[in-house]
C-alpha cells in the first residue's frame, strides 16, 4: 500500500506538522478517554458492508464540489464550495484541510481522499466545522463516522491518538470469543495503514486504509 501513495520522505516530514494534524491527534485522545463499545477487530470487519454503502452516498456531495467534473477536487474548487455554503474557513484552514487529504500530493482530492476530508470535518468540533457539517448534509453520515472513530479508539490501546504495531497486534488478538488471530494478519493490516513507514498510524492514515478495506479505490471515477 505504501508504494501506491509514494513521496514517503515528504509525507514523513509533514505527517505531524500542521495545526490540523495536531488538532486531530488531540481530538482522538479526548475521544479515546471515553472508551469504545467495540470488543474485537472482527466486530469492526462485520461493519464493513454497511460502512461501504454509507460512504458511497458521499458521491453526490463529491460531485457538487468537483465543478469541472474531472474526478477530483482542487484547492480552488474547495474554496468555491466554502464560499457558496457561506462557511467561514480562513485561507490557512482551507489549505490545511486540503493538504491533509491530498495524500498523493497531486493537487487534486480524489473520492477516497474526499471521504477522509468529510470525516475530518465531522471529527473536528469547532464552530465553523459544525456549521459546515450541517450545510453539507453530513447528518446522515454521523453514525458511520462515529463507527470509524470508535474503531480507531479500539485500536489505540494507550489512548495517545496514534496506533503502534504492538497495539495493532493486541487489538487484532482480542475477539469476543477469546480466540487469537494470526500475528501475520496484524502485521499486514498495520503495514497497510502505516503508509509513511514511521511505525505509528494516525487517524488519517487509518481512514485511508479503511476506504481500501471496504473496496473504495482512489481511482474511482464516480460512476456506480
Amino acid at each position: 500500500m505504501g508504494g501506491v501513495f509514494g513521496r514517503h520522505d515528504t509525507l514523513r516530514r509533514s505527517s505531524h506538522g500542521s495545526k490540523l494534524e495536531m488538532k486531530m491527534v488531540e481530538t482522538m485522545q479526548q475521544r479515546a478517554s471515553h472508551g469504545t463499545s467495540l470488543k474485537s477487530f472482527n466486530s469492526i470487519i462485520m461493519k464493513f458492508p454497511k460502512i461501504d454503502e454509507s460512504l458511497r452516498r458521499c458521491k453526490t456531495i463529491f460531485e457538487q464540489f468537483d465543478e469541472d467534473s474531472n474526478g477530483e477536487i482542487d484547492k480552488q474548487e474547495l474554496k468555491h464550495c466554502f464560499q457558496k455554503l457561506e462557511i467561514a474557513f480562513n485561507e490557512e484552514e482551507i489549505n490545511d484541510l486540503f493538504e491533509a487529504c491530498d495524500i498523493n500530493e497531486d493537487m487534486g482530492m480524489k473520492f477516497n481522499e474526499f471521504i477522509v476530508f468529510l470525516c475530518l470535518i465531522y471529527l473536528l468540533n469547532e464552530p465553523a466545522v459544525s456549521e459546515a457539517k450541517i450545510k453539507m448534509g453530513l447528518g446522515d453520515l454521523e453514525a458511520t463516522f462515529e463507527t470509524l472513530v470508535d474503531s480507531f479508539v479500539f485500536l489505540d490501546k494507550n489512548k495517545d491518538g496514534y496506533m503502534s504495531k504492538e497495539e495493532m497486534v493486541q487489538a487484532i488478538n482480542e475477539t469476543a470469543s477469546g480466540e487469537r488471530s494470526s500475528g501475520r494478519i496484524a502485521m499486514r493490516r498495520f503495514e497497510e495503514m502505516d503508509w509513511d513507514k514511521n511505525g505509528m498510524v494516525t487517524f488519517k492514515e487509518f481512514l485511508f486504509a479503511f476506504t481500501r478495506w471496504v473496496g473504495i479505490d482512489e481511482n474511482e471515477d464516480g460512476d456506480e
